[in-house]
């Protein structure tokens, strides 16, 4: 499959996955049949454009539903939703955030000063546990920076509950080499298949349910000995994590870009097409941060994708807005590159919870605080948010009515590089 972090590679996808995207996906989107060089047929593999902001969750269903019935794709928009759902939930818990990052490096820690646990560590990651289906995935998961969801779900499973290893080693991993590494998603997802993220229910990977959703690989379906039985156990933590009402940013307006103003993209906001400014910038200012995802080091697909992104995304809105573009790098202070343009504004796509606003929240803090950042939120992330309180099901039962206020009927392509 074509992974160029570009738009153009984005809407060429989403273009051909279109007519899969009905009651083909609803039947089909279980299977891991492997990556295949012109991509998987049955689900989408929008994921790393969508978590970069290369593209948005609104373009995709709005084509979506320019094809299909809502009720015909009605599986594969819950699973758009889920996206947007777990942004929502981590927004109004933060705490889990900061918790998991406090674990993730204590666990590391534990690592070096652990013979036998960075052996374990070590095999787990390098795809050499003996477990088939586990090894394949993690040399994939390397080899090519993407797995498929339910391959995510079986991968996180064996390595909690067969090879009893911390869930945070594990999420960390994944961050580390997914091209889609998502804060939300991936965290609150190994949180839910230990039984964290809905207290007591966790996901057991089974050999009979992998080889029946692997038959479809090229090497032939996928061993899985040796797991862990139904005697296995959820894992517990002693916090409870209390919902905070969320603090989000007034809907911005043409009067916010009245000023001439510099427009911030960064590693969830690559593209200016989805934001549909009211006004063209007058400085665009590339921010790409892969780094802080991790203590580790990325890997090099997940590395080369973010920074693909911003690069093509600075490029394309240079053009269209006519204007010059700078990078903002790791360690410098934003603040002379406005002073530097004669800039006092800075419009900046809003950047959730997560390791992307670890990294661009210090510098972007004093200029909010003075006036001089107008943040950017969607309308249906905006919409959506608020309903992330407990579980899945308050979204997904206001899916339809989410639909219809925001407007998203089917009918309108995505733009190419528009401003």
């Amino acid at each position: 499959m074509d992974v160029t972090p570009s738009r153009a590679a984005a809407l060429a996808r989403l273009a051909a996955f279109l007519p899969a995207a009905g009651r083909r996906y609803a039947e089909t989107r279980n299977a891991d049949d492997g990556p295949r060089a012109e991509g998987r047929g049955n689900v989408s593999e929008l994921s790393p454009w969508l978590h970069a902001g290369v593209i948005s969750e609104t373009e995709v269903l709005e084509a979506v539903l320019g094809v299909h019935s809502p009720r015909a794709a009605e599986k594969f928009i819950a699973e758009v939703f889920w996206r947007i759902y777990f942004k929502g939930y981590l927004e109004q818990r933060p705490a889990i955030w900061a918790d998991y990052c406090t674990g993730r490096d204590g666990a590391l820690a534990a690592l070096e000063a652990n013979a036998g646990l960075r052996k374990a560590y070590a095999e787990a990651v390098e795809g050499r546990t003996g477990i088939e289906a586990f090894d394949v995935w993690a040399k994939e998961l390397v080899a090519t920076g993407y797995l498929h969801n339910h391959a995510r779900m079986w991968f996180a499973s064996i390595w909690i509950f067969t090879l009893r290893l911390d869930w945070r080693l594990g999420a960390d991993f994944f961050l580390r080499h997914l091209m889609d590494a998502d804060a939300a998603s991936n965290t609150l997802s190994w949180r839910w298949v230990a039984g964290l993220h809905t207290k007591g229910k966790h996901y057991l990977a089974r050999a009979d349910n992998i080889a029946r959703y692997t038959a479809g690989r090229s090497e032939g379906a996928l061993d899985a000995a040796r797991l862990a039985g139904d005697e296995a156990q959820p894992l517990s933590e002693p916090q409870d994590y209390a919902r905070q009402k969320l603090d989000l940013p007034a809907p911005f307006s043409a009067a916010d870009f009245a000023e001439p103003f510099a427009l911030l993209l960064h590693d969830e906001a690559a593209h200016h097409a989805p934001l549909a400014l009211a006004a063209a910038p007058a400085l665009v200012i590339a921010a790409a941060r892969p780094e802080a995802r991790s203590p580790g080091a990325p890997g090099s697909h997940a590395l080369a994708f973010a920074n693909g992104a911003l690069a093509s995304g600075m490029a394309e809105a240079a053009a269209a807005f006519v204007c010059p573009a700078v990078e903002w790098r790791a360690g410098e202070p934003l603040a002379p590159l406005l002073a530097a343009a004669g800039l006092k504004r800075i419009a900046v796509p809003y950047v959730p919870a997560g390791w992307a606003r670890d990294a661009l929240g210090p510098d972007l803090a004093p200029l909010a605080a003075a006036g001089r950042v107008v943040m950017l939120l969607g309308e249906l992330d905006r919409a959506t948010w608020p309903l992330a309180k407990a579980g899945f099901f308050g979204v997904a039962k206001a899916i339809d009515g989410l639909l219809a206020e925001c407007g998203i009927h089917g009918g309108m392509a995505p733009a190419s590089t528009g401003s």
